[in-house]
């Protein structure tokens, strides 16, 4: 059988009383099968529109996702599990990265093995322009 649950009797006893309860609306799905729906989800890496049926509704799984992430519950629920906040000073931690053209690597246009004219005829070493002076601006 596929394993349904992620959360054992006793780690669910310790979040249940965190779950925000009295919400109006339709009828609420399980809120365990939800959470171990996100954890699922999380640790598949797949889109939430892949959530297998058994977890309810994958908009349901999303937006209970979205919704407790906004109100800071996951790091409650953190707490409830592990016993410490998981939050170590200040960090920062960026994932981006930048994709660089192909051309950026000294391809065709790049980087030329030529000596520029002034150095192969004896001229100064400087990238910079000398100061020359013109005739009437002495």
């Amino acid at each position: 059988m596929k394993r349904v649950t992620w959360l054992s009797d006793a780690e669910w006893a310790r979040i249940e009383p965190l779950l925000p309860r009295g919400r109006r609306g339709a009828h609420r799905v399980d809120d365990r099968r939800v959470i171990s729906g996100i954890v699922h989800m999380l640790r598949s890496g797949a889109r939430w529109r892949d959530c297998p049926a058994i977890y309810g509704p994958y908009t349901t799984i999303y937006n209970r996702f979205n919704r407790w992430s906004r109100q800071g519950l996951w790091f409650a629920i953190f707490e409830a599990l592990t016993g410490h906040s998981g939050i170590y000073g200040l960090a920062a931690i960026d994932s981006t990265h930048i994709k660089a053209h192909r051309s950026a690597a000294g391809g065709k246009g790049g980087l030329s093995s030529k000596r520029s004219a002034l150095r192969g005829a004896g001229g100064p070493a400087s990238c910079t322009p000398r100061l020359t002076s013109k005739a009437g601006r002495d």
